[in-house]
C-alpha cells in the first residue's frame, strides 16, 4: 500500500471524487493555478480543467455563498478557506444558510457542500493563522465537523464528506500535513512515509463519520482527543509509561459516544485534551457528556488540557500548545486523585 502525507491524502480523495462526480467541483483562493498555499489542490485544475478547479477571488463569503447556491442545485462544492482564522467573512453563510436548508425547507434542498480549512498552530503563525474554530461549528445545528489525524481517515473522511448530503466542515490540522507531531518541538519530526499510519489505499474508500477509532488500547485511562492531539497524547502517555486508552474521535458532529462511554467504564478516568482555547472549548462538552454517562463508573473528576484563554502567541507558541509534558502531569494527577 503506497504511503501519502496527508497533503497527498487529501489530494487524492479530491481526484477520487472529481473523477467519478462530474458534480464535483473544487475551488478557493490560490487554489487552481497555484495549487493551494499548501498545494493539497495541485494539478487539479491541470487534470480536469477550470470549470472544476478555479482560483476565487479573495472573499470568503463570495466562496461559500456561491458555494451554497451551486450544491442547492444539485452541484458538490468543496471549497476551500485558506486558513480557518479567515472564516469569520462567510460564518453568517455557513451558520444561517448552508445549516438550515435541510430544516427551513422541510427537506426539498439539501446542501452537500464540503468547506475545508486548516486549522490549529504549531507553525509559528501567530495568532490569525494558528486559531482552532471547530467549537464555532459543533454548536450549529445542521453542521458536520470533521478532523482527521492521519492520511489515511483524512483521504476516508473528505470522500465521505463529498459524498454526504449536507454540509460538512472538514478541518486539517496543518501541523499534521507532513508528518505526524507529538508535541515535541525539539526533536526531528517522522514523516509519514516512515510512519504505518502514512499508509493510503489507492482509489476510492470510505471512513464513515460518526465513528471514532481507538489510536491506542489501555485499561487507567481514557484519552479523549483529535486532530494534532491525539498524536500528543499517544506521546504522553508513551514517556509517562501510563496504560492510557487514546481515543481517536475523528468526527466531533456526529459524535461517536457510544466509544466514548464504553471506554470510560472500563478505565473509571477521562481526560480531555485540545489544541482551542479552553473557556467554552469543544473538550466541555465531552466532559458534560462523559459526566452524564459515566457518572457511576468515574474513579476521579474528569480533567481537560487546553490551549490559555490568551490569542495564540508567536513568540511563546510552545507554552500554549498542550505538548506531552503538560498532557503527562495531568495523566498522572488523576491517577493519583
Amino acid at each position: 500500500m503506497p504511503r501519502m502525507t496527508m497533503i497527498e491524502a487529501i489530494r487524492d480523495a479530491m481526484d477520487v471524487m472529481m473523477g467519478r462526480d462530474e458534480t464535483v467541483v473544487v475551488y478557493g483562493e490560490d487554489v487552481g493555478y497555484f495549487g493551494g498555499v499548501f498545494r493539497c489542490t495541485q494539478g487539479l485544475q491541470q487534470k480536469y480543467g477550470k470549470t472544476r478547479c478555479f482560483d476565487a477571488p479573495i472573499s470568503e463569503s463570495g466562496i461559500v455563498g456561491t458555494a451554497i447556491g451551486m450544491a442547492a442545485y444539485g452541484m458538490k462544492p468543496c471549497v476551500e478557506i485558506q486558513f480557518a482564522d479567515y472564516m469569520y467573512p462567510a460564518y453568517d453563510h455557513i451558520t444561517q444558510e448552508a445549516a438550515r436548508i435541510r430544516y427551513r425547507s422541510n427537506g426539498d434542498f439539501t446542501c452537500p457542500l464540503v468547506i475545508r480549512m486548516p486549522t490549529g498552530g504549531g507553525i509559528f503563525g501567530g495568532q490569525t493563522h494558528s486559531q482552532s474554530v471547530e467549537a464555532l461549528f459543533t454548536h450549529v445545528c445542521g453542521l458536520k465537523v470533521v478532523v482527521p489525524c492521519n492520511p489515511y481517515d483524512a483521504k476516508g473522511l473528505l470522500i465521505s464528506a463529498i459524498e454526504d448530503p449536507d454540509p460538512v466542515i472538514f478541518l486539517e490540522p496543518k501541523r499534521l500535513y507532513n508528518g505526524p507531531f507529538d508535541g515535541h518541538h525539539d526533536r526531528p519530526v517522522t514523516p509519514w512515509s516512515k510512519h504505518e499510519a502514512g499508509e493510503v489505499q489507492a482509489g476510492h474508500y470510505t471512513v464513515p463519520l460518526g465513528k471514532a477509532a481507538v489510536a491506542r488500547p489501555g485499561s487507567a485511562v481514557t484519552v479523549l482527543a483529535y486532530g494534532t492531539m491525539v498524536h500528543v497524547a499517544l506521546a504522553a502517555a508513551a514517556d509517562a509509561g501510563i496504560d492510557a486508552e487514546v481515543i481517536d474521535l475523528r468526527t466531533l458532529v456526529p459524535l461517536d459516544l457510544d466509544t466514548i462511554v464504553a471506554s470510560v467504564r472500563k478505565t473509571g478516568r477521562c481526560l480531555v485534551v485540545h489544541e482551542a482555547t479552553l473557556t467554552s472549548g469543544y473538550g466541555a462538552e465531552l466532559v458534560s457528556l462523559v459526566q452524564e454517562n459515566c457518572f457511576h463508573h468515574l474513579e476521579a473528576p474528569v480533567v481537560r488540557v487546553a490551549g490559555w484563554d490568551t490569542p495564540y502567541p508567536h513568540a511563546q507558541e510552545w507554552d500554549y500548545f498542550p505538548g506531552p509534558g503538560r498532557v503527562g502531569r495531568a495523566l498522572q494527577e488523576i491517577l493519583e486523585s
